[in-house]
Protein backbone atom coordinates (compact mmCIF):
# COMPACT_ATOMS: atom_id res chain seq x y z
CA UNK A 1 0.00 0.00 0.00
CA UNK A 2 1.05 3.60 -0.47
CA UNK A 3 0.20 6.53 1.30
CA UNK A 4 0.34 9.93 0.13
CA UNK A 5 1.52 13.41 1.91
CA UNK A 6 0.70 17.05 0.85
CA UNK A 7 2.94 19.26 3.57
CA UNK A 8 6.34 18.58 5.42
CA UNK A 9 4.58 18.39 8.65
CA UNK A 10 2.45 15.33 7.48
CA UNK A 11 5.56 13.68 6.54
CA UNK A 12 7.07 14.82 9.93
CA UNK A 13 4.14 13.57 12.25
CA UNK A 14 3.14 10.04 10.06
CA UNK A 15 3.07 7.22 12.85
CA UNK A 16 6.22 5.61 12.02
CA UNK A 17 8.69 3.76 13.75
CA UNK A 18 11.68 4.39 10.77
CA UNK A 19 11.63 5.87 7.55
CA UNK A 20 13.69 4.13 5.35
CA UNK A 21 15.03 5.44 2.06
CA UNK A 22 15.93 2.89 -0.55
CA UNK A 23 17.92 5.00 -3.22
CA UNK A 24 21.33 5.07 -3.80
CA UNK A 25 23.58 6.59 -1.44
CA UNK A 26 24.71 9.52 -3.47
CA UNK A 27 21.01 10.64 -3.53
CA UNK A 28 20.51 10.25 -0.36
CA UNK A 29 23.58 12.01 0.40
CA UNK A 30 22.19 15.18 -1.51
CA UNK A 31 19.07 15.16 0.30
CA UNK A 32 16.36 13.37 2.08
CA UNK A 33 13.51 13.33 4.34
CA UNK A 34 15.49 14.46 8.17
CA UNK A 35 15.70 11.45 10.08
CA UNK A 36 15.42 9.16 7.34
CA UNK A 37 17.98 6.34 7.37
CA UNK A 38 19.35 4.87 3.92
CA UNK A 39 18.83 0.98 2.97
CA UNK A 40 19.93 1.69 -0.51
CA UNK A 41 18.53 -1.73 -2.54
CA UNK A 42 20.59 -0.71 -5.27
CA UNK A 43 23.94 1.03 -5.11
CA UNK A 44 25.38 3.86 -7.27
CA UNK A 45 27.07 1.14 -9.15
CA UNK A 46 24.27 -1.15 -9.57
CA UNK A 47 21.71 1.80 -10.18
CA UNK A 48 24.22 2.71 -13.42
CA UNK A 49 24.81 -0.94 -14.26
CA UNK A 50 20.85 -1.67 -14.53
CA UNK A 51 20.33 2.09 -16.05
CA UNK A 52 22.94 0.75 -18.71
CA UNK A 53 21.38 -2.67 -19.38
CA UNK A 54 17.96 -0.55 -19.89
CA UNK A 55 19.31 1.39 -22.67
CA UNK A 56 21.65 -0.78 -24.45
CA UNK A 57 20.18 -3.63 -24.17
CA UNK A 58 16.27 -4.48 -23.38
CA UNK A 59 13.91 -3.17 -20.43
CA UNK A 60 13.00 -7.28 -19.46
CA UNK A 61 16.91 -8.19 -18.85
CA UNK A 62 17.57 -4.48 -16.71
CA UNK A 63 14.44 -5.57 -14.21
CA UNK A 64 16.10 -9.43 -14.01
CA UNK A 65 18.81 -7.51 -12.92
CA UNK A 66 17.62 -5.17 -10.60
CA UNK A 67 15.30 -7.71 -9.17
CA UNK A 68 17.92 -10.16 -8.12
CA UNK A 69 20.17 -7.31 -6.78
CA UNK A 70 17.46 -5.92 -5.00
CA UNK A 71 16.67 -9.05 -3.52
CA UNK A 72 20.41 -9.34 -2.73
CA UNK A 73 20.43 -6.18 -0.93
CA UNK A 74 17.62 -6.86 0.92
CA UNK A 75 18.91 -9.76 2.40
CA UNK A 76 21.81 -7.80 3.61
CA UNK A 77 19.66 -5.46 5.33
CA UNK A 78 17.30 -7.74 6.73
CA UNK A 79 20.19 -9.83 8.66
CA UNK A 80 21.75 -6.38 9.04
CA UNK A 81 19.93 -3.46 10.22
CA UNK A 82 16.78 -4.44 10.56
CA UNK A 83 18.15 -7.82 12.41
CA UNK A 84 16.55 -6.74 15.89
CA UNK A 85 13.38 -5.53 14.69
CA UNK A 86 10.01 -7.15 15.68
CA UNK A 87 7.01 -8.36 14.66
CA UNK A 88 4.99 -4.89 15.61
CA UNK A 89 7.29 -2.70 13.78
CA UNK A 90 5.88 -0.41 11.49
CA UNK A 91 8.31 1.18 8.30
CA UNK A 92 7.60 4.25 5.71
CA UNK A 93 9.71 3.45 2.84
CA UNK A 94 10.46 5.66 -0.41
CA UNK A 95 12.62 5.82 -3.43
CA UNK A 96 12.98 8.39 -6.19
CA UNK A 97 9.37 8.21 -7.28
CA UNK A 98 7.22 5.54 -5.20
CA UNK A 99 8.39 3.07 -7.75
CA UNK A 100 9.54 -0.41 -8.45
CA UNK A 101 12.74 0.08 -5.83
CA UNK A 102 10.48 1.00 -2.79
CA UNK A 103 7.70 -1.28 -3.65
CA UNK A 104 10.04 -4.01 -4.35
CA UNK A 105 11.20 -3.86 -0.74
CA UNK A 106 8.25 -3.18 0.52
CA UNK A 107 7.26 -6.10 -0.80
CA UNK A 108 10.15 -8.55 0.45
CA UNK A 109 9.16 -7.00 4.08
CA UNK A 110 6.03 -7.41 3.84
CA UNK A 111 5.92 -11.04 3.74
CA UNK A 112 8.20 -11.23 6.78
CA UNK A 113 4.82 -9.85 8.50
CA UNK A 114 6.08 -6.00 9.16
CA UNK A 115 3.30 -3.27 8.66
CA UNK A 116 4.78 -1.46 5.53
CA UNK A 117 3.77 1.68 3.69
CA UNK A 118 5.30 3.29 0.52
CA UNK A 119 5.37 7.25 0.16
CA UNK A 120 2.95 7.96 -2.77
CA UNK A 121 5.63 9.80 -5.47
CA UNK A 122 8.88 9.00 -3.40
CA UNK A 123 11.26 11.52 -2.36
CA UNK A 124 9.97 14.00 -5.33
CA UNK A 125 6.51 14.53 -3.08
CA UNK A 126 8.62 15.21 -0.16
CA UNK A 127 11.08 17.37 -2.40
CA UNK A 128 7.73 18.84 -4.07
CA UNK A 129 6.45 19.65 -0.08
CA UNK A 130 9.67 21.52 0.91
CA UNK A 131 8.95 23.68 -2.61
CA UNK A 132 5.75 24.53 -1.54
CA UNK A 133 6.85 25.67 1.80
CA UNK A 134 9.87 27.96 1.12
CA UNK A 135 9.68 28.74 -2.48
CA UNK A 136 6.28 29.16 -3.36
CA UNK A 137 4.14 30.11 -0.33
CA UNK A 138 4.74 32.86 1.81
CA UNK A 139 6.05 31.77 5.42
CA UNK A 140 3.02 31.75 8.35
CA UNK A 141 5.47 32.52 11.03
CA UNK A 142 6.40 36.05 12.77
CA UNK A 143 10.05 36.42 12.08
CA UNK A 144 11.74 38.85 14.30
CA UNK A 145 15.78 39.26 13.32
CA UNK A 146 18.19 40.00 15.97
CA UNK A 147 21.02 42.35 14.35
CA UNK A 148 24.41 43.54 14.99
CA UNK A 149 27.45 44.02 13.94
CA UNK A 150 30.36 41.19 13.65
CA UNK A 151 31.67 40.02 16.94
CA UNK A 152 27.97 40.65 18.92
CA UNK A 153 27.60 37.24 19.99
CA UNK A 154 24.48 37.00 17.67
CA UNK A 155 24.86 33.27 17.56
CA UNK A 156 25.32 32.34 20.95
CA UNK A 157 22.54 34.79 22.12
CA UNK A 158 20.10 32.69 19.25
CA UNK A 159 21.18 29.70 21.71
CA UNK A 160 20.45 31.54 24.95
CA UNK A 161 17.44 32.73 23.91
CA UNK A 162 16.59 29.04 22.43
CA UNK A 163 17.38 27.40 25.94
CA UNK A 164 14.76 30.10 27.28
CA UNK A 165 12.13 28.39 25.85
CA UNK A 166 11.96 31.23 22.89
CA UNK A 167 12.06 29.57 19.11
CA UNK A 168 14.61 30.20 17.06
CA UNK A 169 15.28 29.26 13.74
CA UNK A 170 19.29 28.97 13.25
CA UNK A 171 20.46 29.59 9.76
CA UNK A 172 24.19 29.12 10.43
CA UNK A 173 23.64 25.98 12.35
CA UNK A 174 22.03 24.36 9.56
CA UNK A 175 23.81 25.68 6.96
CA UNK A 176 27.30 24.83 8.77
CA UNK A 177 28.88 28.11 8.34
CA UNK A 178 28.99 31.08 10.67
CA UNK A 179 27.96 33.50 7.60
CA UNK A 180 31.50 35.03 6.26
CA UNK A 181 34.68 34.38 4.87
CA UNK A 182 35.96 33.15 8.16
CA UNK A 183 32.88 31.00 8.88
CA UNK A 184 33.61 27.65 7.21
CA UNK A 185 32.69 24.85 9.60
CA UNK A 186 33.19 21.70 7.58
CA UNK A 187 31.65 20.27 4.45
CA UNK A 188 27.59 22.41 4.41
CA UNK A 189 24.45 20.11 2.97
CA UNK A 190 23.26 20.21 -0.39
CA UNK A 191 21.11 23.39 -1.50
CA UNK A 192 18.54 20.88 -1.33
CA UNK A 193 19.34 18.86 2.12
CA UNK A 194 19.89 22.33 3.51
CA UNK A 195 16.67 23.42 2.53
CA UNK A 196 14.85 19.79 4.00
CA UNK A 197 16.55 21.02 7.18
CA UNK A 198 15.25 24.43 7.10
CA UNK A 199 11.66 23.26 6.10
CA UNK A 200 11.86 20.31 8.66
CA UNK A 201 12.60 23.39 11.81
CA UNK A 202 10.03 25.48 10.67
CA UNK A 203 7.38 22.75 10.83
CA UNK A 204 8.14 22.35 13.91
CA UNK A 205 8.07 26.02 15.14
CA UNK A 206 4.43 27.44 16.11
CA UNK A 207 3.49 29.79 13.44
CA UNK A 208 1.58 31.79 16.34
CA UNK A 209 4.31 32.73 18.75
CA UNK A 210 7.14 34.77 16.87
CA UNK A 211 10.76 33.05 16.07
CA UNK A 212 14.12 34.70 16.11
CA UNK A 213 16.17 34.63 13.21
CA UNK A 214 19.74 36.46 13.03
CA UNK A 215 19.95 38.47 10.47
CA UNK A 216 22.17 36.96 7.33
CA UNK A 217 22.97 38.17 3.68
CA UNK A 218 20.95 35.86 1.17
CA UNK A 219 23.50 33.39 1.18
CA UNK A 220 25.53 31.86 3.81
CA UNK A 221 28.79 29.91 2.52
CA UNK A 222 27.88 28.22 -0.71
CA UNK A 223 24.17 28.07 -0.23
CA UNK A 224 21.39 30.58 -0.79
CA UNK A 225 18.46 31.43 1.81
CA UNK A 226 15.09 29.92 0.19
CA UNK A 227 12.98 32.73 -0.99
CA UNK A 228 10.12 32.36 1.86
CA UNK A 229 12.64 32.47 4.14
CA UNK A 230 14.40 35.58 2.41
CA UNK A 231 11.23 37.31 1.80
CA UNK A 232 10.19 37.12 5.52
CA UNK A 233 13.82 38.21 6.44
CA UNK A 234 13.57 41.15 4.80
CA UNK A 235 10.13 42.43 6.29
CA UNK A 236 10.86 41.37 9.77
CA UNK A 237 11.25 43.95 12.60
CA UNK A 238 14.82 43.50 14.32
CA UNK A 239 16.02 43.71 18.13
CA UNK A 240 19.94 45.52 17.81
CA UNK A 241 22.45 44.24 19.77
CA UNK A 242 25.71 46.50 20.40
CA UNK A 243 28.74 46.33 22.13
CA UNK A 244 32.40 48.23 22.16
CA UNK A 245 34.31 47.54 19.72
CA UNK A 246 37.09 45.58 22.01
CA UNK A 247 34.61 43.76 24.07
CA UNK A 248 33.74 42.55 20.58
CA UNK A 249 37.16 41.61 19.64
CA UNK A 250 38.12 39.60 22.76
CA UNK A 251 34.87 37.70 22.11
CA UNK A 252 35.61 36.94 18.44
CA UNK A 253 39.20 36.08 18.80
CA UNK A 254 37.83 33.41 21.55
CA UNK A 255 34.90 32.48 19.48
CA UNK A 256 36.94 31.92 16.67
CA UNK A 257 39.47 29.79 18.37
CA UNK A 258 39.40 26.62 15.74
CA UNK A 259 40.72 29.16 13.19
CA UNK A 260 43.36 31.18 15.31
CA UNK A 261 44.92 27.87 15.63
CA UNK A 262 44.93 27.14 12.37
CA UNK A 263 47.75 29.53 10.81
CA UNK A 264 47.72 28.54 6.85
CA UNK A 265 43.87 28.82 7.02
CA UNK A 266 43.80 32.34 8.33
CA UNK A 267 45.91 33.35 5.85
CA UNK A 268 44.11 31.88 2.97
CA UNK A 269 41.31 33.29 4.18
CA UNK A 270 42.85 36.54 4.72
CA UNK A 271 43.97 36.76 1.52
CA UNK A 272 40.49 36.10 -0.06
CA UNK A 273 39.93 40.10 1.34
CA UNK A 274 42.76 41.48 -1.02
CA UNK A 275 40.48 42.04 -3.81
CA UNK A 276 37.64 44.31 -1.13
CA UNK A 277 40.81 45.73 0.77
CA UNK A 278 44.30 45.63 -1.09
CA UNK A 279 47.34 44.09 -0.75
CA UNK A 280 48.57 46.59 1.46
CA UNK A 281 45.87 46.52 4.03
CA UNK A 282 45.86 42.47 4.03
CA UNK A 283 49.21 41.85 4.49
CA UNK A 284 49.31 44.14 8.04
CA UNK A 285 46.43 41.62 8.85
CA UNK A 286 48.50 39.33 8.10
CA UNK A 287 51.47 40.43 10.51
CA UNK A 288 48.80 40.74 13.20
CA UNK A 289 48.37 37.38 12.99
CA UNK A 290 51.54 35.66 12.39
CA UNK A 291 52.38 37.53 15.65
CA UNK A 292 48.98 36.36 17.77
CA UNK A 293 47.76 39.58 17.78
CA UNK A 294 44.41 37.99 17.60
CA UNK A 295 42.43 40.18 19.32
CA UNK A 296 43.86 43.53 17.43
CA UNK A 297 43.05 41.32 14.29
CA UNK A 298 39.68 41.00 14.92
CA UNK A 299 39.64 44.97 15.82
CA UNK A 300 41.14 45.99 12.90
CA UNK A 301 38.75 43.60 10.91
CA UNK A 302 35.56 45.09 12.55
CA UNK A 303 36.88 48.09 11.95
CA UNK A 304 38.14 48.54 8.54
CA UNK A 305 36.04 45.93 6.53
CA UNK A 306 33.11 44.23 9.05
CA UNK A 307 31.29 47.23 10.32
CA UNK A 308 31.64 49.67 7.41
CA UNK A 309 29.66 47.23 5.50
CA UNK A 310 27.43 46.67 7.83
CA UNK A 311 26.75 50.35 8.33
CA UNK A 312 26.03 50.33 3.89
CA UNK A 313 23.86 47.78 4.82
CA UNK A 314 21.49 49.30 7.22
CA UNK A 315 21.59 52.41 5.43
CA UNK A 316 20.48 51.21 2.27
CA UNK A 317 17.51 48.80 3.64
CA UNK A 318 16.41 51.13 6.22
CA UNK A 319 14.97 48.39 9.00
CA UNK A 320 12.58 48.52 11.88
CA UNK A 321 14.54 48.12 14.60
CA UNK A 322 11.99 47.33 17.33
CA UNK A 323 14.25 47.51 20.23
CA UNK A 324 18.46 47.94 21.03
CA UNK A 325 20.08 45.93 23.92
CA UNK A 326 23.53 46.65 25.08
CA UNK A 327 25.74 43.64 25.62
CA UNK A 328 28.43 45.92 28.29
CA UNK A 329 31.78 44.11 28.16
CA UNK A 330 30.03 40.77 27.01
CA UNK A 331 31.27 38.83 29.45
CA UNK A 332 29.41 35.22 30.26
CA UNK A 333 26.59 37.27 32.69
CA UNK A 334 26.09 40.20 30.30
CA UNK A 335 25.37 37.62 27.93
CA UNK A 336 22.68 35.65 29.49
CA UNK A 337 21.20 38.94 30.82
CA UNK A 338 20.53 40.03 26.92
CA UNK A 339 19.04 36.83 26.52
CA UNK A 340 16.96 37.30 29.07
CA UNK A 341 15.60 40.69 27.77
CA UNK A 342 15.53 38.99 24.14
CA UNK A 343 13.12 36.47 25.38
CA UNK A 344 10.93 39.00 27.10
CA UNK A 345 10.93 40.99 23.96
CA UNK A 346 9.68 38.06 21.84
CA UNK A 347 7.17 37.25 23.54
CA UNK A 348 6.02 40.74 24.77
CA UNK A 349 5.88 41.97 21.29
Amino acid sequence: MSIAFSSVRQFLDAPFDTVIDVRAPSEFAEDHVPGAINLPVLSDAERAEVGTVYKQQSPFLARKLGAALVARNAADHIEGPLADKEGGWQPLVYCWRGGQRSNSFAIILRQIGWRVEVVEGGYKSWRKAVIGMLHDAPLPHRVVLIDGNTGTAKTDLLQRVAARGGQVLDLEGIANHRGSIFGGMGDQPAQKGFESRLAAALARLDPVRPVLVEAESSRIGELSVPPSIWAAMCAAPRIEVSAELSARARYLAEAYADLVEDAELMAARLDQLIPLQGHARVEAWREMAAKGDFVDLAGALMAQHYDPRYDKSRARHAPEVRARVDLGDMSEAAREGAAARIADLLETG
